[in-house]
């Protein structure tokens, strides 16, 4: 049996209060993951801009921008940026593994005492960046930009699956899952090192946050406008990956199919015995061939209904059972160099 992974060595009250207190006023490294896909443009501006105002925050910093296979010139542009002497550093993935596999592949490169995960296309404010570190220095584990003035933009239709999709995954659930936060977080690195610990393949970034627990705090923030390109998450991306959440994080789509199966019989059974009374008390006759195909019909389309909700849950246990690697790493260019001590 696996044992529970422990985030933190077991040292005496009084020394673990001091050294928590002394690290978080001073942090010695802050790291900042960026999954960037084809996003070369807006790098070029965002990198300066951020380690310019990050800069003084730590005693050192390094930007980690995960290359999830661009096809652009990404790279090109990191590593001119590194040439420069800005504090970056760039892991490029053999291939488009997605957002969610770039942001784990960052969170296991980053060496920092405290990790900001942004997005690259420079949507999330940098000043709302820097409200989150104070709220880590009182004492949250967790800091996390939850999107303000999103659901006026949306359509009726999106808002109202968007709202089933929580209901879902809070229906029976032990922890919070906030309906407007996303991957912009500031974690500590005990949180870190719990996410690490975490092994399965089917990543929904945003459900492994909250489940680690840990003290969190909300910040609201509102987004930037993207400066160059549109986003690559559509439609389908998102329906996607709500599905990869359900099935990684809630069961109940499997009990929605047993109480579908229960209702599907019991009103099968009535409609039975309605029938027979009918023919017993009135002399009706027994309907043809018309009732009969669109029950068939019917039946047919919920047990292919039921079939396909049980096949996606059977889909992850195949792709856990697999074992392969979440991600594999083309190149990683080495750590920033520590400042010698005086």
């Amino acid at each position: 049996m696996q044992q529970a992974i422990s985030t933190s060595p077991i040292v005496s009250p009084s020394s673990s209060s001091a050294s928590v207190v002394s690290r978080r006023a001073q942090p010695g490294l802050l790291s900042v993951v960026l999954p960037a896909f084809n996003e070369a443009k807006n790098l070029a501006w965002f990198l300066p801009e951020l380690a310019t105002k990050l800069q003084g925050q730590a005693r050192r910093l390094e930007l980690l921008v995960v290359d999830d296979g661009s096809k652009d010139e990404t790279a090109l542009v990191v590593h001119g940026l590194i040439q420069q002497g800005l504090p970056v550093r760039l892991l490029r993935l053999s291939r488009n593994f997605g957002k969610e596999a770039a942001l784990s592949a960052g969170l296991d490169a980053a060496d920092g005492d405290v990790v900001l995960t942004m997005d690259s296309d420079g949507q999330h404010p940098i000043a709302t960046a820097l409200e989150m570190l104070p709220a880590w220095r009182e004492g949250f584990d967790v800091v996390y930009g939850v999107q303000t003035g999103r659901r006026a933009s949306q359509s009726t239709a999106r808002r109202g699956y968007t709202k089933f999709f929580y209901w879902l995954m809070q229906r029976d659930s032990r922890f919070e899952l906030p309906s407007d936060a996303g991957d912009f977080r500031l974690l500590d690195r005990r949180v870190v090192l719990a996410l690490r610990s975490l092994p399965e393949r089917a990543r929904y970034m945003k459900g492994l946050f909250a489940w680690v627990g840990f003290k969190s705090r909300a910040i609201d923030f509102v987004p930037d406008a993207r400066a160059h390109g549109e986003t690559s998450f559509n439609f389908m991306r998102l329906l996607s990956l709500a599905v990869v959440g359900l099935t990684a994080f809630s069961k109940v789509p499997l009990r929605m199919v047993s109480l579908l199966g229960f209702v599907v019989s019991a009103v099968s059974v009535f409609f039975g015995f309605w029938i027979i009374l009918e023919k017993t008390l009135f002399g009706n006759p027994v309907s043809g061939f018309a009732t009969l195909a669109a029950s068939i019909t019917f039946l047919a389309g919920v047990q292919l209904l039921c079939l396909g909700i049980i096949a996606e849950y059977l889909g992850r246990v195949f792709d856990e059972v697999k074992q392969r690697p979440l991600y594999l790493v083309q190149e990683l260019t080495p750590p920033l160099d520590a400042p010698e001590e005086l």
